[in-house]
């Protein structure tokens, strides 16, 4: 059964979103606050950490930033009444991997949650197949049609990263930290260089097209 740590301080919020991912066959460790959250995911690990953000002791962004400092693949799922966009944005720059804003719909958050972890299967498994392109990460190769398409191994990676992550933004600075040295020139201007390559590259491919976020970044959309 797969496992989810959940943290929310709305005690009633709390037992109903637990009951109905339970009744969705999942498993659910609960918590009021970010702290004891962490706790229990350096404890016992889970497969996804569905938190709130503002809560007592320690928030969601802090519960975030402490789990990326040591785990860079476990999904996180933001909930929160917060729908601004800089609070996304920061999220998202810490790395988390969806946002549901409250007031929602208990069906879609399962939906969301689920197509978290189908994204991260296809991550660990190491091979992507989208439309008429196939990647695969252990032989470094890419192909449109059955046919190769030579990339670079930072562009070879930057395009897995966005289509692990379908439909999720990535700011240009999150880009740059994952696939640049911190001692290197890379600048906002140098990814934007590198996705005009890719969407040379790929645009015979009948499966995605690579989308400007415009004042944030770039996002694989599905077709």
């Amino acid at each position: 059964m797969t496992k989810i740590i959940m943290a929310e301080d709305d005690i009633a919020l709390n037992r109903l979103v637990k009951a109905y991912l339970k009744n969705a066959g999942f498993e659910v460790e609960s918590y009021p606050d970010g702290k004891s959250a962490l706790d229990g995911f350096f404890a016992s690990g889970a497969a996804l950490v569905l938190t709130d953000i503002m809560m007592p002791v320690m928030d969601g962004y802090e519960l975030a930033e402490e789990i990326r400092r040591v785990d860079k693949k476990t999904p996180i799922v933001f909930m929160s009444a917060k729908d601004d966009k800089p609070s996304k944005m920061y999220g998202y720059t810490l790395g988390i991997d969806d946002y549901v804003t409250k007031p929602f719909d208990n069906d879609e958050l399962v939906m969301k949650i689920k197509a978290v972890l189908r994204r991260t299967e296809i991550t660990e498994n190491n091979r992507i197949t989208v439309g008429n392109l196939e990647m695969d990460t252990e032989s470094r190769e890419a192909y449109i049609a059955g046919e190769s398409v030579p990339m670079t191994k930072r562009e070879f990676d930057i395009l897995f990263k966005l289509l692990s992550h379908p439909q999720k933004a990535f700011t240009r600075t999150a880009l740059m930290d994952e696939f640049w040295d911190y001692d290197s020139s890379a600048t906002g201007r140098t990814v934007d260089v590198y996705i005009a390559k890719l969407r040379e590259k790929t645009a015979a491919c009948d499966g995605f097209d690579i989308v400007t976020v415009h004042g944030l970044g770039y996002k694989a959309v599905l077709k």
